[in-house]
């Protein structure tokens, strides 16, 4: 994967993709400070390694899901390396089994596509129809990493201000869950 070695500080000079420019207006307007790292394309957990060096903090897991119903729908981020199982996360947060959303609603609700699921993209559900979902050992970490609704940058952020600032802005109060480390099956 290539990566720009820079660590830049705030927005690119030139404009980006819309949904990209939004993040960086929403945090330059709320005062948060950030750091961002350009690189290819970064899917997945693995993809965001190199990136994680070059950023000075773990980038989190954001899973997009719904109901069996399709009827409520959940945004959770954890720590990158954490497994995951819907069961165990289903009874935390009192629901039916869940399962993966699909890239239509994620589009219609959070204006994200697969591989670019931020925190960030909560800024676009206006109407409060997806419901954060925060595995508590990320609050955890001094800073935060996510992508800025697209997954060819990725940004620093301290966790403080996620929680302090940028989540009150956005109208979503999160649950707060503990997911294990370690599944028993």
């Amino acid at each position: 994967m290539f990566i720009d070695q820079t660590l830049y500080v705030g927005r690119p000079a030139e404009s980006r993709e819309p949904r990209e420019d939004r993040c960086y207006d929403l945090l330059d307007r709320l005062g948060v400070s950030y750091y961002r790292v350009d690189h290819e394309a970064a899917e997945n957990i693995p993809d965001c390694e190199l990136v994680e060096g070059l950023l000075g903090c773990g980038i989190c897991k954001n899973l997009f899901l719904t109901n069996r119903q399709q009827t409520d729908f959940y945004l959770l981020i954890m720590p990158g390396e954490k497994p995951f199982k819907t069961k165990l996360l289903s009874r935390q947060i009192g629901t039916a089994r869940l399962s993966f959303g699909s890239p239509a609603d994620m589009e219609r609700l959070l204006d994200l596509y697969p591989g670019s699921v931020s925190v960030l993209g909560l800024m676009n559900d206006r109407e409060g129809k997806v419901q954060l979902v925060i595995d508590r050992e990320l609050l955890d970490a001094a800073d935060f990493g996510c992508h800025p609704c697209r997954n060819t940058s990725s940004l620093r952020f301290s966790t403080k201000a996620l929680v302090e600032q940028i989540l009150p802005a956005m109208g979503h109060e999160p649950i707060y869950v503990d997911l294990p480390w370690v599944i028993e099956e």
